[in-house]
């Protein structure tokens, strides 16, 4: 067994994903041709030229271009049980998936219970048909007011039970720092819900020391610019705060010129606590499995590493303990079966 049918093999967790930008072009074309949408392109291929991003605003307003075409509920059902068939195939058990209701409310006026009853209509579907499951984490896109941010924590703390696990925080960091979010922030921690937001992507290490501060975060999201603050990466390093990693997103928004020179290897050798993901991933031409194809070719990691970044996934994750202790045995035990095989 080769290191990449390994991978391809190895049960996989996956904390950073975004459900609209997880839309495959066959499926943007089809819906844009259902709701009579006029797309900058009308061909697969046209799209995928179209997501060749020039920078972090041209990602943005391709990301709204998207999510326009999403009219109804159902239309987010299909998006939803074509994001967990693909997470099936990649052997991905479990996923942490990002969703931004306030933007459908927005452009579309679709009630959040409407929105909520789609993605739990996919949720049983796939774990009924696939076995494989969803937590959904609810963003308040930065750009929208401090007030709309709040109507956004409401929801997501009202859906506690229904299959949201955490508040989430994305869009452009500049001049949205995470303190404008304070308060909506301060609500979910009081009612019980985990906060993951986005920071230290196009920003620098302010933004990441605001979502510790500021938004009780116990996960960050992308967080790879901590490397520029030594007393912020002993703080994570101390507190083990995990980083949602996805390399492939980083070097297409141009955080890193290409690959090699991507931070993965440093924040490893800085014992940061690091789990590896694929953010938007049609969007960025990658997969979960390809990420791990990537990092191990590039970085030259050996399979022990790889196992720890999922298993540090697995850990990270906002299951229940009793659910990810169990999810974590049957992990290892897929392990242990596999480097067998590997070895043979």
């Amino acid at each position: 067994m080769t290191l990449a049918t390994f991978i391809q093999a190895m049960p996989k967790v996956e904390l950073h994903v975004h459900l609209e930008g997880s839309i495959r072009p066959e499926t943007l074309l089809a819906l844009a041709q259902r709701h009579q949408v006029d797309l900058p392109a009308r061909t697969v291929e046209g799209l995928r030229a179209w997501y060749t991003f020039t920078d972090f605003p041209h990602f943005i307003e391709i990301y709204l271009a998207v999510s326009s075409c999403l009219r109804t509920p159902d239309d987010i059902e299909l998006i939803a049980r074509e994001f967990l068939a693909g997470q099936a195939a990649q052997n991905i058990r479990y996923s942490e998936v990002t969703y931004t209701p306030y933007t459908h409310y927005l452009l579309r006026k679709l009630p959040f219970p409407e929105q909520l009853a789609a993605l739990e209509r996919a949720r049983a579907w796939a774990e009924a048909e696939m076995g494989v499951t969803m937590g959904l984490v609810l963003d308040i896109p930065r750009s929208v007011s401090a007030q709309e941010g709040l109507l956004t924590a409401e929801w997501a703390i009202g859906a506690m039970g229904e299959g949201v696990v955490a508040l989430g925080l994305g869009g452009p960091e500049v001049d949205n720092p995470p303190e404008k979010f304070k308060a909506a922030f301060d609500r979910a921690w009081a009612a019980g819900l985990p906060s993951v937001p986005h920071a230290g992507e196009t920003v620098g290490p302010e933004s990441i020391w605001g979502a510790l501060r500021a938004l009780h975060a116990v996960r960050i999201g992308h967080g790879v610019r901590c490397l520029e603050d030594p007393a912020l990466v002993a703080e994570l390093r101390e507190r083990q705060i995990p980083l949602e990693v996805s390399p492939t997103s980083n070097v297409c928004l141009k955080v890193f010129p290409h690959l090699a020179a991507h931070a993965l290897p440093r924040l490893l050798q800085e014992g940061l606590y690091v789990t590896l993901n694929s953010d938007d991933p049609p969007m960025f031409n990658t997969t979960l499995t390809e990420e791990y194809l990537h990092v191990a070719n590039t970085f030259h990691l050996g399979r022990e590493t790889l196992e720890q970044l999922t298993l540090n996934a697995v850990r990270a994750s906002l299951l229940p303990a009793s659910t990810r202790l169990e999810l974590e045995q049957q992990f290892l035990g897929e392990f242990a079966r596999l480097r067998v095989e590997h070895l043979l």
